[in-house]
């Protein structure tokens, strides 16, 4: 399935404080030993859920300005979360620029504490500050707590798009994050 959404987005549970205290979020490329470590991992979380890895493009140069932005959370110095958005041609929800968020992940032994819930936070943040107006995302059925996540952080259903378009186990969202006008 679709490796823009965490197929281990956690379920929104509030970040503890000695999760909040020690979580740094760095800016990596893509090609970062520790980005393609959580990407592998989250490849196999695929074929766990999907019996087959996530096949939609990715250039990596989407991941860098004035294109997109990657990056890697680190609690305790240990990579354990990753997040990323890429600017797109998806119009949804009256935006004139969106981007879609790729590459949502946390390891199994860093769930539940509120992680997914703050790289994505930190994502919005971001994708603002280079102006974007929305963010469109897509997901699947079997990961169900990726939907909790986006729903609670005020993601609303959008029409289907990208390369997972019709796929009756995709799942597609969009949020601003700015105001228009």
């Amino acid at each position: 399935m679709n490796t823009s959404l965490d197929g281990n987005a956690l379920d929104g549970s509030a970040l503890d404080d000695t999760a909040r205290d020690h979580l740094v979020i760095e800016r990596v490329p893509i090609t970062h030993p520790d980005a393609q470590s959580l990407i592998e991992a989250v490849q196999a979380e695929y074929v766990a859920r999907y019996g087959g890895q996530d096949e939609s493009p990715v250039d990596p140069a989407d991941f860098e300005d004035p294109l997109g932005q990657f990056f890697v959370g680190y609690l305790d110095g240990a990579p354990v979360a990753t997040g990323a958005w890429r600017r797109s041609s998806v119009k949804a929800l009256r935006a004139e620029v969106t981007a879609e968020i790729k590459r949502m992940y946390v390891v199994p032994a860093a769930q539940r504490r509120g992680l997914a819930r703050r790289m994505l936070a930190h994502l919005e943040t971001t994708a603002a500050a280079a102006g974007i107006e929305a963010l469109v995302l897509e997901t699947g059925m079997k990961q169900p707590e990726a939907i909790a996540l986006y729903l609670s952080s005020g993601y609303e259903p959008i029409p289907g798009f990208g390369y997972y378009c019709g796929s009756d186990l995709s799942r597609c969202f969009g949020r601003r994050i700015t105001s228009a006008g």
